[in-house]
C-alpha cells in the first residue's frame, strides 16, 4: 500500500481511538462507575433529623445498621426495617416494616420526623465518623456518627425491651430505665433490673454461648412503684436459669428454653 493512503487510513482510526478514551475533566472517566457509597456492614448513632427545617436530636437507642441490600435499626421508639438500594453515592430507602411498641410522645414524635426523612431517595456523605443523608431537595436530612462494637464483657447493658417467643416488647409502662447489667471480668453479674441493685456470680459458656447465674443474688432491699417491682420480678425469674444470648454490635438478646428473654443495648462503661 502507497504510504500516502496508509496515512489517511491511520488519521481517522486515530481518531476514533481518542474519542473512546478521553475523560471528561474530574471524571474517572468516560467508562468509570463511581464506587457505591461503603455503608454495608456498618453501624450508626442517629444524631439528628431535620424535617422541613425542624432539627430533632436523636434520643437514646436511635441507631441506623446497614448490611447488604438492607437497613436494620431502631427510631429511639421501635425497630425498623427497609430495603437499601445503592448507586454511587445516592441510595434509596424503602420502608417495609416497623413494630408498633406504645412510647413516650416525645418518642412517636420524633419516630415519624425520622421515617419521614430516612425514606425515598438520598444522597450521602460521609465526612470523618459522620454520615449525612439528605433528601433530593436538601429539605429533610440526617447526621449519623459511626458507632464501634463493644465487648460482652465490661459493656453496661440497658434493658430496653421483653421478648416473648420472637417478638418483641417495650418495658412496662412507669418502670423507669434503671434496668441495666455488667457482665465482669470477675465471673459476676452487677446492675439493677429496675428497683434494686443486684450482684450475683454469673457463668459465661462463649462455646455454647450461654449465661448462668448461679446462687441467689444479693440485693437492696429497696421499695419502688409498682411498674418497677413488677419489671424487677420479671426480669429476676428470666434470670432463674441459664439463657441462650445472641449478640449483633452493640444489641444483646437473652432467651431461655421456651422464648422468654430479654433486649439490651450496650454502652461503654
Amino acid at each position: 500500500m502507497p504510504k500516502s493512503r496508509a496515512r489517511v487510513l491511520l488519521v481517522p482510526l486515530l481518531l476514533l481511538t481518542a474519542c473512546g478514551t478521553e475523560s471528561g475533566a474530574g471524571s474517572g472517566g468516560a467508562d468509570t462507575v463511581s464506587p457505591d457509597l461503603p455503608v454495608a456492614g456498618t453501624h450508626w448513632t442517629v444524631d439528628a433529623v431535620t424535617v422541613d427545617g425542624r432539627r430533632s436530636a436523636g434520643p437514646d437507642g436511635a441507631r441506623v445498621d446497614f448490611e447488604v441490600g438492607r437497613v436494620r435499626g431502631n427510631t429511639g421508639c421501635n425497630t425498623f426495617g427497609a430495603g437499601v438500594v445503592l448507586k454511587g453515592d445516592a441510595l434509596t430507602v424503602t420502608q417495609d416494616e416497623v413494630t408498633e411498641i406504645g412510647c413516650p410522645a416525645d418518642r412517636r414524635l420524633f419516630e415519624t420526623e425520622f421515617l419521614k426523612a430516612f425514606s425515598g431517595p438520598l444522597k450521602g456523605t460521609l465526612k470523618g465518623d459522620g454520615l449525612r443523608l439528605a433528601s433530593t431537595d436538601g429539605r429533610n436530612v440526617l447526621e449519623l456518627t459511626t458507632e464501634p462494637a463493644v465487648p460482652l464483657r465490661g459493656t453496661t447493658w440497658k434493658i430496653d425491651g421483653l421478648v416473648s417467643k420472637e417478638t418483641a416488647s417495650s418495658l412496662p409502662a412507669g418502670s423507669g430505665d434503671k434496668a441495666r447489667f455488667v457482665l465482669g471480668a470477675d465471673g459476676r453479674i452487677t446492675g439493677n433490673l429496675g428497683c434494686n441493685d443486684f450482684s450475683a456470680t454469673a457463668r459465661l459458656d462463649e462455646k455454647t454461648r450461654t449465661l448462668t447465674v448461679e446462687g441467689p443474688a444479693a440485693t437492696t432491699r429497696m421499695m419502688c412503684t409498682s411498674p418497677e417491682m413488677k419489671l424487677e420480678t420479671r426480669l429476676y425469674e428470666l434470670l432463674d436459669g441459664p439463657l441462650t444470648y445472641r449478640q449483633n454490635h452493640r444489641t444483646l438478646t437473652l432467651t431461655d428454653a421456651s422464648g422468654e428473654g430479654l433486649t439490651a443495648t450496650g454502652t461503654a462503661r
